[in-house]
Formats: C-alpha cells, sequence, structure tokens
C-alpha cells in the first residue's frame, strides 16, 4: 500500500513545534525563570455562566427520554435561526447556515467543493490551514524555495496597506482571505472589500472568508462580516467560529454561510454541493456543543461574548502601548487579539531568541506564516491579565 502522496506533499509541523523546543531548552536550562507566553492562539479565560448553563443542561437532558436527541447534519434550525439573526441580520436562510465543529475544520473540507484543478491564492502571511487544506486535496503541491507549489502568495505588509495585489490572482481561483487577520490584526475596511468583491465577481472567483475574529471589532466603520458588501452573496463563503468570543476552543462550534446564489461556472448551485459534502463525511456537531452556542447568543449571553472579547482586547492594548512605548512599530490590537510587530532588518527567529532569553517571553515568529511575516513578530492577547501586566513590566524594564 502506497500512501497518499498528497500527504507526504505537506511539510512537516514547524513553527510550533520549533517554538516549543526551544522553550523547553530554555526553560530547562534556566529552572527558577517564569517563562510567560504571549504566542498563543488558544482562550484562557473560563466559559461565561449562559453558555456554561446550555452545555450543562443539554448534557443532562441528553441521560432522559425526552431530552435525548441523536444526530443532527446541518445543526440545529433554531441556533441556525439564531446566527442568521445576530450576526446577518436575519438575511440569511437556515439552510444556508451550516453548523460545524469549528471554523479551522470547515476550512480544511471547503476545497473538497472545488477540487484539485481550481488555482488557489492565499494573503502572506496567512493561518496555515488555507495552504495545508490545498496540498491534500492536491491543489497544490509540495514547497520549494517560496512556498507551495501552484499557491499563489499574496504579501500583505505595511506598504500596501495589508491588502494583496489582486492583478497576481488568476481568474478562476480560490482565495483565502481573513480579516481580522491571523496574524497580522489587520482589518479590511469597507472599501477593501468592496474591491475583493468586485475583482472575485467579475473574474469568476471564490471568496473563502475567515471572520473568526469578527466578535474583536469596535470600530463601528469596519465591516464583521462580508455580506456587509453588496455582491458579496455571489461570490463568498463565511466561515465564523465560537472559539474565541466564547471560549469555546475546547468545546468545538462553529458555522459556515454558503448563500443560495453562488454558483460554480456552469450554474450549479454550491449551496447544494456543500450540503452533500457535509451529509457524507460529517454527521453534525455535538449537541452539547449546539446547546452552549444557542445560549451563547441569549441576551445574557451576547453581554458575556462582549465582556469576555473586551477582557482580551484590555490585554492587547496594553502590549499595544508598551511596544509603543519602546518605538516599535506594530498593527492590531485595537479590533483584533493579536499585534503584529515589526523588527526592520531582523529575522523572526532572532527577535523570538532575544525575547525569549532576555525577557523570558515567549512570541509567535511571524516568517512561520509565510515568507512576507520576515521580520515580523506576533503578540497574542490571549493570556490573564496578570501574565500580560507581568510581561509587559519586563519590556519595559
Amino acid at each position: 500500500m502506497k500512501p497518499n502522496p498528497c500527504i507526504e506533499n505537506i511539510s512537516p509541523g514547524y513553527l510550533f513545534p520549533e517554538i516549543a523546543k526551544r522553550r523547553t531548552a530554555y526553560q530547562q536550562a534556566h529552572p527558577d525563570v517564569r517563562v510567560i507566553s504571549l504566542g498563543v492562539g488558544n482562550t484562557t479565560e473560563p466559559i461565561f455562566p449562559a453558555a456554561a448553563a446550555g452545555l450543562a443542561s443539554e448534557a443532562k437532558a441528553l441521560s432522559t427520554p425526552d431530552g435525548y436527541s441523536g444526530y443532527q447534519d446541518e445543526g440545529r434550525e433554531d441556533l441556525r435561526q439564531r446566527i442568521s439573526e445576530v450576526f446577518y441580520g436575519g438575511k440569511f436562510h437556515i439552510d444556508e447556515v451550516f453548523i460545524s465543529d469549528g471554523a479551522k475544520c470547515d476550512v480544511g473540507r471547503l476545497q473538497l467543493l472545488f477540487g484539485r484543478g481550481v488555482p488557489v491564492a492565499v494573503q502572506d502571511p496567512a493561518y496555515p490551514v488555507y495552504v495545508d487544506g490545498s496540498v491534500l486535496i492536491g491543489a497544490a503541491g509540495a514547497m520549494d524555495g517560496t512556498g507551495y507549489a501552484g499557491i499563489t502568495y499574496l504579501p500583505c505588509t505595511p506598504d500596501n496597506a495589508f491588502f494583496p495585489d489582486l492583478s497576481l490572482v488568476q481568474p478562476g481561483s480560490l482565495l483565502y482571505i481573513c480579516s481580522p487577520n491571523n496574524p497580522t490584526g489587520y482589518v479590511m475596511t469597507r472599501a477593501q472589500l468592496a474591491e475583493l468583491v468586485a475583482f472575485a465577481n467579475k473574474s469568476g472567483s471564490v471568496i473563502l472568508f475567515d471572520a473568526a475574529y469578527s466578535e474583536f471589532i469596535r470600530d463601528a466603520d469596519l465591516p464583521k462580516t462580508i455580506f456587509e458588501v453588496d455582491g458579496a452573496e455571489t461570490c463568498a463563503i463565511e466561515i465564523n467560529s465560537f472559539s474565541k468570543p466564547a471560549g469555546f476552543t475546547g468545546v468545538r462550534l462553529g458555522w459556515t454561510v454558503v448563500p443560495f446564489g453562488l454558483a460554480y461556472e456552469g450554474g450549479g448551485s454550491i449551496n447544494k454541493a456543500w450540503s452533500r459534502v457535509m451529509a457524507t463525511i460529517f454527521n453534525g456537531a455535538s449537541n452539547i456543543a449546539q446547546a452552549g452556542g444557542l445560549a451563547a447568543l441569549s441576551e445574557a449571553g451576547l453581554k458575556e461574548i462582549r465582556a469576555l472579547t473586551d477582557y482580551y482586547l484590555e490585554n492587547a492594548r496594553r502590549i499595544r502601548e508598551t511596544l509603543g512605548a519602546r518605538g516599535i512599530a506594530t498593527v492590531g490590537g485595537d479590533n483584533s487579539p493579536y499585534i503584529w510587530a515589526q523588527f526592520p532588518g531582523r529575522t523572526s527567529w532572532d527577535v523570538f531568541d532575544e525575547l525569549l532569553n532576555t525577557y523570558h517571553i515567549v512570541t509567535t515568529p511571524g516568517s512561520g506564516f509565510g515568507p512576507a511575516g520576515e521580520s515580523f513578530v506576533r503578540f497574542s492577547a490571549f493570556g490573564h491579565h496578570k501574565d500580560v501586566e507581568e510581561a509587559c513590566a519586563r519590556l519595559v524594564g
């Protein structure tokens, strides 16, 4: 039996294992030093009462004859309706909203809709699953000197206001966009998204829009969903998650919106195709998780989501201000939990090592997210207030 060559084309995990290796080596050499991580994307604070009560109630109900429930392939209808109301003003029918076990899982599955023959373009730097999913399906090849073969990398840097040069994108491409962005923390403006949507509709491309951090947006002028832009319903799929706003990283719950108006080149419904894919390889998110999600979208739950995201944004503000006081240029942290700090003329790993060895702080080297991430480091606001305060005090001192 031979292995799937697509799996062999995925480069071995490097970024986070290497971070763990360097942290472990440092800790072993300095056992009395308390290392603080400002590099993780995992949440740290407990799930708030409304969502926790929903989770507990459903778990208990499943042990009773009247409360037991089985498969929920596309997801609970009341949850899909509530997502449409809360995040999209009720504009989507429940059959356009698909419940999943998280945004990352859906991003990886969505490539099945388009197969190996589609051109793929991604923001650079980018969340790794965008390219890895393309490699798994065969739409991209093995790593070469600049990235995966067959992937069009779209540098997003301060020089171009973090907006890609769309002239690089082939017609009929699958275009991965994340806003608020991981890792840069940048949020695309309404004008930028309008330009993106116009390009996709004209070129026959489909945008996979990752909005997993949308609930951190506080600026009312910044779009929280691509569907705030006219024309997006004929060129975009949006993926979102309860992981970061509700602390569901371990619970696993997300959703994807696939509009009825989105069609293949020949006119076939992408919505129907996605429904078929999900019914084939997925039996639905946990009923317990869905009950927790519905509770998180109650009036009390939405207040708790706001409080939780405010908590992390306060961390982000503190980190951003500390770096600014040291003259370090940053982006993000105001409408996002990530701060993207630039160290011109230095490699990301050199900066990582200095922060670890001098200040005992773990960050994430930007080069691990793509070529355009070189000389940048990502700081994460996911952490306890006291740890962030201590880390910032070390940087100041």
